[in-house]
Formats: C-alpha cells, sequence, structure tokens
C-alpha cells in the first residue's frame, strides 16, 4: 500500500473552452490512514475536487493521484458518497444492497450494509423513491461502507441528517477507520463536528486549496496575538488582511498576518509567526473555527500548504 491516499500537482479543473476555473493549481498531500476535512464557501470548488478524486471527472491540468494511481485505476477501491446521493428511484432499499454485493464481490459486507439500515428503522421493501433526503443517505452511506474502500470521499454526507443520526453515522465512520485504516476525505460545513473527528485539512477558496496540512501542525503555525493599540502604534480602522493591516501594525510586519482588527484601544491578530514577537504581544493558541474564519474573510491571505511553507511571507 501507498504512504499517499492522495496527492495533486498543479491541478486545475475548467468547465467548457471559456468557463471558468472551478479549481486552480492546486497542490496537497495527504497521507493514509487520515481523516480529512474539506472546508470552504459554496462555490469554492470543493465537490470538483472529490469529483477528481474520484474519476468522475478529468483534470484540466495538472495531476491527481488516488492510492498511488490514477483514479480511474484505483476506482475499485474508493467509495464515493455525492452531495445529491444519486440511487436508483425504483429500487428498494434490500435491491439496493443487493445490486451493491454485485458490484462489488470479493470486498463486500452485508453485515455492515445491513447494521446501518437497521439502525434507522429503515424497512427494506421500501423504494428508494419513499424515503427522506436522510433515509437515502444512510442508505448511500450503507453502500460506501460495505465496499470496504481503502479511500472513503464523502461530499457534504451529513447536511440532510438530523443531530442524532449524525452523531451515530459519524461514530459508524470512525470505527470504520480505526479498524480498517480506511482514509476518510469529507466536506462539510459544520466546523464542530470536523474539530471532533477530523485530523488533517483542505481548506479550498477560490478554486485554490489555501491551507493544507495535519490540523495540529496547522494550529501550531498560527497564533492569536493581542496588544493595546498605545503599544503598537495602531490607529482604528476595524478589520484588515495581510495585505491593509500591516502597516498599521509596524509590530507585525515581520510575520505573515492573516487578519487583523483594531477596535478602541485594543489590537487582535491571526499570523504567522516567523519568529518572536515584541513583549508587547500577548499570544495564546487560535481554535480550528478562528483559523478557518480568518482565512475565509481573508481570501488574499497568503496560503500554507505544501508548495508554499510555512516561513514563506505574505
Amino acid at each position: 500500500m501507498t504512504d499517499l491516499a492522495m496527492a495533486a500537482t498543479a491541478l486545475g479543473r475548467r468547465f467548457g473552452r471559456r468557463g471558468g476555473w472551478a479549481l486552480r493549481n492546486c497542490t496537497f498531500r495527504l497521507p493514509a490512514g487520515r481523516v480529512c476535512a474539506v472546508v470552504g464557501p459554496n462555490g469554492a470548488g470543493k465537490s470538483t475536487l472529490l469529483s477528481l478524486a474520484a474519476g468522475l471527472l478529468v483534470p484540466s491540468e495538472g495531476t491527481v493521484t488516488v492510492l498511488g494511481t490514477d483514479p480511474a485505476s484505483a476506482r475499485a477501491r474508493v467509495g464515493y458518497v455525492a452531495q445529491d446521493k444519486p440511487l436508483h428511484p425504483h429500487l428498494t432499499i434490500a435491491e439496493t444492497l443487493r445490486m451493491g454485493a454485485h458490484l462489488n464481490p470479493g470486498r463486500w459486507e452485508a453485515a455492515t450494509a445491513e447494521r446501518i439500515v437497521a439502525a434507522g428503522e429503515l424497512d427494506p421493501r421500501r423504494r428508494i423513491r419513499a424515503l427522506s433526503g436522510g433515509q437515502r443517505t444512510r442508505v448511500a452511506l450503507a453502500l460506501a461502507l460495505a465496499k470496504r474502500p481503502e479511500l472513503l470521499l464523502l461530499d457534504e454526507p451529513m447536511a440532510d441528517l438530523d443531530p442524532l443520526a449524525r452523531h451515530e453515522l459519524m461514530g459508524a465512520l470512525m470505527s470504520q477507520a480505526a479498524q480498517h485504516g480506511t482514509t476518510i476525505v469529507m466536506s462539510s460545513h459544520v466546523v464542530a463536528e470536523l474539530e471532533d473527528s477530523c485530523d488533517h485539512l483542505l481548506l479550498v477558496g477560490r478554486g485554490r486549496v489555501r491551507l493544507a496540512g495535519e490540523i495540529d501542525e496547522l494550529l501550531a503555525a498560527h497564533a492569536r496575538v493581542s496588544a493595546t493599540a498605545e503599544a503598537t502604534d495602531a490607529t482604528e480602522g476595524g478589520a484588515g488582511t495581510a495585505g491593509t493591516a500591516v502597516a498599521g501594525l509596524p509590530g507585525l510586519s515581520a510575520h505573515t498576518v492573516v487578519e487583523s482588527r483594531v477596535t478602541g484601544r485594543q489590537v487582535t491578530a491571526l499570523i504567522r509567526p516567523a519568529g518572536r514577537l515584541a513583549d508587547d504581544w500577548r499570544t495564546s493558541a487560535p481554535s480550528l473555527e478562528e483559523l478557518l474564519l480568518a482565512y475565509l474573510r481573508n481570501p488574499e491571505a497568503a496560503p500554507l500548504t505544501p508548495a508554499a511553507p510555512k516561513e514563506a511571507l505574505a
């Protein structure tokens, strides 16, 4: 088995000859055995990235490898649950599971699929078209997990589930990862859900990967700092980004400033330190939510990916 579940180099996807780029110049590496969160605003390119990894789309430029090979060759070892859960509406749940067994000979775990369906108190005789969105999600996840994939790609899998079902199915996913070493790549907007479950992060914005790496390492590479405006010679001016705030915060000019704010006599900022800070600055560790929101609010902030080393400055 390869040590990398996914790797991309200058990956891009364009729709139509004159269409816009859904992804452009994306470079990252995802080690095997991780639970990876893919985060970003609507239209950022998350679904396109997962579709490229699943082999449903081909790159317009650059490369993506999955489990050490191209996505088409790895398809039998990859599970994919799309955002719209495209199941055959005229089949019953039981027929859907039998189809999954037929399409995945030698890999299918019927007991896993049946357990996930039974936990939702679903009648196997019900047709897919009669199920709610959350019930279809349960059947789609049963299909994906019973395949025993080495890599599981999930596009907003929990969006239409109630909190209890979300908790139960997240438990099933974490159990799969622990028991079989499955790599899980999951897009989601629920930060608390990601913080409790994921150990790797891809933050996508404007079609580019802006943060990539182990969550603990990304958090350790940043600091939340604060000081009085008098101590930094800053003037009140609201919020700013790396490009606009550094001039007003001379004490941070040597560091990569992701976001800064001057309110009254208080200056706060999220930075990537490039060395020792002056004694005037108080530092604390940011939460994952603070880190994500700072980058989402400031799309021009310098990225931190394998193509942009930690020591690079804005």
